[in-house]
């Protein structure tokens, strides 16, 4: 209980509520969901299945599009888990939203942190998700396989791409993270651990909410500016 508070707190303090929700772009929500296994924070992610059109195969957090009948950004999050892996949202303890990002359909995607029971047994949806698993949220800032990616995005913006690879026991397989998935862990990691990784980011450590901020500012305003040179 006493990880989970100190998760709590951190988490709070970078909440950053409905605060991007007016953007005017197609919105879309992932739920990040936390557990506590064996004294140390986890982290739950799926595996595309191989029969979706977009991005098959590929390890991402439960979620989607949002929905006429989703009242927010955390009801998307939830329904989705839901469908996807049988969670139910009143098993999820939601503890905030945070800085939203952009993936490359230009949906503004905002992560929802949320801790999950230990006990929870995934019930995958075999026409969206073929695995489900866990990783360490260490992991993410002390990789043992990790790499980077230098990456332009549609509007031009230069960033890089994380891109870790998590070599899992349980399964005997490597699951390779990374993209807009790599990125909300990443992020999540450094904002409850409060420590610097073992390698770049382009944040400023010392003022990760406002430099997180004004990363996704940027990207936006990118995105933004091509939007009217097209028009």
């Amino acid at each position: 209980e006493g990880i989970k508070e100190a998760a709590r707190l951190r988490l709070r303090d970078f909440d950053v509520g409905d605060k991007f929700s007016h953007l005017p772009l197609p919105k879309a929500s992932v739920l990040l969901p936390l557990v506590v296994r064996e004294g140390t924070l986890h982290l739950l992610l799926t595996v595309r299945s191989m029969q979706l059109r977009r991005s098959p195969g590929e390890v991402c957090f439960p979620g989607g599009k949002s929905e006429p009948t989703d009242k927010d950004e955390i009801d998307t999050a939830l329904r989705e888990a839901k469908e996807e892996v049988g969670l139910q949202p009143e098993k999820v303890e939601v503890i905030c939203r945070l800085v939203p990002g952009i993936d490359k359909m230009n949906h503004l995607v905002t992560p929802v942190v949320g801790f999950i029971e230990d006990t929870f047994q995934a019930t995958p949806n075999p026409d969206e998700v073929s695995d489900v698993f866990v990783v360490p949220l260490e992991y993410f800032v002390k990789p043992l396989n990790y790499k980077t990616l230098p990456y332009k995005t549609s509007s031009g913006y230069f960033s890089r791409m994380h891109c870790f690879t998590y070599d899992d026991h349980e399964h005997k397989t490597s699951f390779r993270i990374w993209g807009l998935t790599a990125h909300f862990a990443l992020f999540l990691a450094l904002v409850i651990f409060g420590k610097r990784p073992t390698f770049e980011v382009d944040y400023d450590l010392d003022n990760l909410l406002s430099s997180s901020e004004n990363n996704f500012m940027n990207l936006y305003a990118s995105l933004y500016e091509r939007k009217k040179s097209n028009l």
